[in-house]
């Protein structure tokens, strides 16, 4: 029997996609083919809704393919396709756990589709797929929603951001919570808002709220999954923010110049290194988002750190394992060090877990550090360190926990330097004698410490040259509790010792002496350069119609007696000039509070010069800092746990170097640093593996060192037959090459 022959419009019938492609061609002239095509759609779908479970695989498979022809050419007849989008969205919120998993998929797919060819709503998108997620036990549908969701969303937002969508969605998820803790549903509210949050896409206070009551839930997962949030969701963030940094900024200009340099010139290149600089260029040109910490951004933190410690640590009863519990510990104590919170309860809660026996103990000790700030009242942390000081720190006790008892000493010491007394600081301070040293190390810490903040707790001999001239000046006070220090804009002492540094330097050049009043000090050059000198310093003259200054009764000695001489008038003290004395009286005793504290932002108005010499030399102190400066190490050290926070790794410190290690690990750590060789090779060929490796090319040198032979023999037979005129012709043409930039001519791109 031969073949059958088929009809056109039985192949138009049968093959779907070839009519999806004329369609889109000319929609008009196949409209009739299309309706044919529609009505076949809603006659299988009225026949599977009858019996969503007894449909047969031919009718589900014409079904599937029926949607997906439809959903790819419904933007072509939106009068007809109008109810198109709603009887999807129905059939997978009726039926999603009696559909066929790639039919269910299909239905999911062509729903994203209609969104994209704008003939569906976000919101009702989201609407439709997210309860889908909460309550569907298919784990491949689950992780099909939460990436066609995520996408969803990124792709709202990518232009500009869609408020109302977010709050929309925000509040779905924060009801999701609230409505009953007990549900393990409230997981996909915390994945959500911690992968948009990574994303950058959901940085408001919303956000943090949400994840604040994820955090308060009763379902273990998603309490270890709220404070997972607070713990590390800025670093996730500013990784997910360097990646993409990398990548976009990952252009290389240097190496584009000198490939158009040196390839054959043509428009097309040409304008791609013309759209590479434009990129460049606007990346540059793009402000800079404020990306403020999730721990910045919770409404009421000593509420919600009163509320996780009474919960779930000082809770009997509740379910968490000591793991969580150590999680829930970080998040109060970051809470409280970083707000300066009051929890006086919290600090008794450490002491059963401050023995060396305790599992995780450094742990415990590192939450115990960063919950410590300067309003922490000293009585209430004493007892703390003194029983770190006989638990960890003691002749009997090993090496690696004498070395970490007095790390968390110090790190407590150095947020609260009034927690210690003078007969245990000076017990403690004999171990920076102790052979082992991690522990030497470790007390010469907590020495170098206190002879900054408290050289007064220490013997005269271990006070240091620099504390005894200050204690004997008086430039040290006596710390007091609960006093704060005003704050200042950072790095403008820098900026003033510049200017006055400068306003030095051009005096001398003009031959005026170097120290003068500050008044009369600032050249007319540097007047016209700052904005017209915006000088509130101009306005203390009696000319000016102000306030005048006026001596106080103290310094002014009043006498009825007519012999007596006039009363002499104290000089005024200040940062740059010298300390005025007059014969027979008393040297004026300095203000060392407000020694250092500079007047230059009360008394000027900085200019855009000003702010950006004051950027320059903020860098330039950072670079200092790292090349290992010493300067501003204590500061370094106090604002440590403002916004990093202390992991047990610092708390073990120097441990590792008590650890004495055999021959065999000793050769092991020494051959975990170098790589790998199956057999011996030079350093050379090492290097020359690593280039190759990494993509770049050899130098011209090492190409004509593998030349052949047979084909360098003509060159060096040619030099030698040349006169010498001919080898000062060339000696001329190389000289002439090299000072325009080569033979390309180079110098000046």
């Amino acid at each position: 029997m031969g073949k059958r022959k088929v009809g056109a419009l039985e192949k138009v019938d049968a093959d779907l996609p070839n009519l999806q492609h004329k369609i889109k061609r000319d929609a008009t002239s196949y409209k009739e083919d299309f309706l044919k095509q529609f009505y076949q759609y809603e006659s299988h779908r009225e026949i599977f809704l009858r019996a969503p479970t007894s449909a047969t695989d031919v009718g589900i498979i014409s079904l599937r393919d029926l949607i997906d022809f439809i959903s790819h050419v419904a933007d072509f007849y939106p009068n007809i396709t109008a109810g198109f989008p709603e009887d999807l969205m129905r059939i997978l919120t009726l039926h999603h756990m009696e559909l066929e998993s790639e039919l269910r998929e299909k239905i999911v797919g062509s729903l994203v589709l209609l969104r994209k060819k704008e003939a569906l709503d976000s919101s009702a998108l989201l609407y439709t797929l997210f309860p889908i997620l909460t309550t569907t036990p298919s784990k491949s549908l689950r992780t099909l929603l939460f990436q066609k969701i995520m996408s969803e969303l990124r792709s709202s937002n990518s232009k500009t951001t869609n408020h109302r969508l977010n709050r929309a969605i925000q509040t779905v998820l924060y009801n999701l919570l609230t409505s009953d803790r007990t549900s393990p549903k409230g997981i996909w509210a915390v994945k959500l808002t911690r992968e948009l949050w990574k994303r950058q896409i959901w940085t408001d206070s919303k956000a943090v709220e949400i994840m604040k009551e994820a955090s308060l839930a009763d379902n273990e997962k998603v309490v270890v999954g709220g404070v997972r949030f607070f713990l590390g969701g800025d670093k996730e963030r500013e990784e997910v923010d360097d990646e993409s940094s990398d990548e976009e900024g990952g252009i290389d200009l240097g190496k584009l110049k000198h490939q158009s340099g040196v390839n054959k010139k043509t428009k097309k290149k040409s304008r791609a290194m013309e759209k590479a600089v434009a990129t460049k260029e606007r990346k540059k040109k793009q402000p800079h988002a404020l990306n403020f910490s999730a721990l910045h951004l919770l409404h009421d933190p000593q509420g919600f750190a009163e509320t996780l410690f009474s919960k779930y640590l000082q809770n009997a009863k509740s379910k968490l394992n000591l793991e969580q519990k150590l999680l829930v510990l970080q998040l109060v104590s970051r809470l409280v060090g970083l707000h300066k919170l009051t929890v006086i309860s919290l600090y008794s809660y450490f002491i059963k877990y401050l023995t060396p026996r305790q599992p995780s103990v450094t742990s415990f000790l590192a939450s115990l550090a960063q919950s410590i700030h300067s309003l922490v009242p000293p009585d209430v942390l004493e007892p703390l360190v003194q029983k770190i000081a006989n638990e960890f720190v003691s002749e009997a006790a090993a090496s690696q926990v004498a070395s970490a008892g007095l790390n968390a000493i110090r790190e407590i010491c150095v947020r609260q330097p009034l927690a210690m007394n003078d007969t245990l600081l000076q017990d403690l301070v004999m171990y920076r004698k102790s052979k082992d040293k991690g522990v030497m190390m470790a007390a010469k810490g907590l020495l170098s410490l206190y002879r900054e903040v408290g050289a007064e707790l220490l013997r005269k001999r271990d006070r240091g040259k620099t504390a005894v001239m200050g204690l004997r000046s008086g430039e040290r006070k006596e710390l007091r509790f609960g006093k704060e220090e005003a704050g200042e804009i950072e790095g403008l002492e820098l900026l003033e010792a510049w200017k006055e540094e400068e306003r030095r330097r051009l005096r001398e050049e003009k031959g005026l002496p170097a120290k003068l009043g500050e008044d009369d000090g600032k050249p007319e050059e540097e007047e016209e350069e700052d904005w017209g000198a915006w000088d509130a310093e101009d306005d203390e003259s009696d000319d000016s119609g102000g306030w005048i200054d006026v001596e106080s009764d103290m310094d002014i000695e009043i006498s009825d007696d007519e012999n007596d001489k006039p009363a002499v008038k104290k000089a005024k003290l200040d940062d740059q000039n010298p300390v005025i004395q007059n014969e027979g009286e008393e040297a004026p005793k300095l203000d060392v509070e407000g020694k250092n504290k500079s007047a230059y932002a009360t008394t000027r108005i900085l200019t855009p010069a000003d702010l950006a010499k004051l950027q320059e030399l903020r860098m330039r102190a950072g670079v200092n800092k790292l090349l290992g400066t010493k300067k501003k190490r204590r500061q370094d050290q106090e604002n440590r746990h403002v916004d990093d926070p202390l992991t047990a790794t610092e708390i073990e410190g120097l441990a590792g170097l008590s650890d004495r290690k055999n021959k065999e690990e000793r050769i092991a750590l020494a051959a975990a640093g170098k790589t790998d060789r199956a057999d011996h090779k030079s350093t050379q060929a090492i290097r020359h593996e690593k280039k190759i490796l990494e993509g770049k090319s050899t130098t011209n040198k090492e190409k004509a060192r593998k030349k052949n032979f047979m084909m360098t023999l003509g060159k060096a037979k040619g030099k030698q037959k040349k006169s010498l005129v001919e080898r000062g012709r060339v000696l001329k043409g190389h000289v002439q090459r090299q000072k325009r930039g080569g033979k390309r001519g180079n110098v000046g791109r």
